[in-house]
């Protein structure tokens, strides 16, 4: 299954997220998932490390060719020169082990350094070291911004998007500006436990599947991108996905679950403060 970003380009719509992990973590279930037939990889300079996400890539033998590889630009960086920011997109690609990545975002919309650093992407495109450019939490009005700007538009915005924060009318926006939309926090963090929702344990035994494969299901079914996080117990499970379809009445219960609830106020990016 996948989702077409350009006339040329497109996005496997289900991959492997890599936040929290590290080290050697990282490098082998990077790899394992590859070799179970993954094909998208999501990373960022904030989850330092790059460098074992691109061993696991490099491990796993897949042509490079057959990966699509994101990473996303840190907060922090964005406020830096135009040097520092152009050597530290240049180092992500050496720690990956890559001439170029698939796709770089904008981590959080840190708004009064957007012109300089998209500026830069723009250029990385242009050099071949990149092929398409997304966003990352960005709201309606901080796409109006960049839209105002922006040479090369971006083709996908990565926001939070589970049952407790369904996100409708931005993933509406989103598409009716040519955006593809892809959803992190699935399964919710910290003490949010939305897999141990009743509804969802429910619609499990329903369907014989994990409360987590319906989460998943639920997205895939809105024509989301998801990236779980590659957690080894869970890679086949997560790509089984896709053989099962969630009736039309069960996806409106999952929905009607919408609290506006976010997985932390942190993670509001009207509230951006890192």
């Amino acid at each position: 299954m996948k989702i077409n970003l350009t006339d040329n380009i497109s996005i496997p719509q289900i991959g492997v997220g890599t936040w929290t992990l590290r080290g050697e973590e990282a490098t082998q279930n990077v790899k394992a998932a590859l070799e179970l037939g993954f094909r998208l990889v999501d990373t960022a300079q904030w989850y330092e490390n790059e460098e074992e996400v691109g061993k696991g890539i490099a491990q796993s033998r897949v042509p490079r060719e057959e990966v699509f590889i994101t990473t996303k630009v840190i907060p922090a960086m964005m406020r830096r020169s135009p040097e520092e920011i152009r050597e530290s997109l240049e180092l992500s690609l050496r720690k990956l082990g890559v001439d170029y990545v698939d796709m770089i975002l904008i981590h959080w919309p840190v708004m009064d350094h957007l012109e300089k650093t998209w500026r830069i992407l723009e250029d990385f495109v242009a050099e071949g070291k990149v092929r398409v450019l997304g966003t990352s939490n960005f709201n309606p009005h901080h796409l109006e911004d960049l839209y105002k700007f922006a040479k090369i538009r971006p083709v996908l915005n990565q926001i939070e998007i589970h049952p407790y924060h369904a996100q409708e009318e931005n993933v509406a926006y989103d598409r009716s500006i040519g955006l593809a939309v892809q959803a992190w926090g699935t399964f919710g963090q910290g003490n949010m436990d939305i897999v141990g929702d009743p509804l969802l344990q429910s619609l499990a035994t329903k369907y014989g599947k994990t409360a987590s494969q319906i989460l998943l299901r639920w997205c895939v079914q809105r024509g989301l991108i998801v990236i779980p996080r590659a957690r080894l117990r869970h890679l086949q499970e997560n790509l089984d996905v896709a053989a099962f379809e969630l009736s039309e009445e069960d996806m409106k219960s999952i929905s009607s679950l919408n609290r506006n609830l976010r997985s932390s106020e942190a993670n509001d990016p009207e509230n951006f403060t890192w």
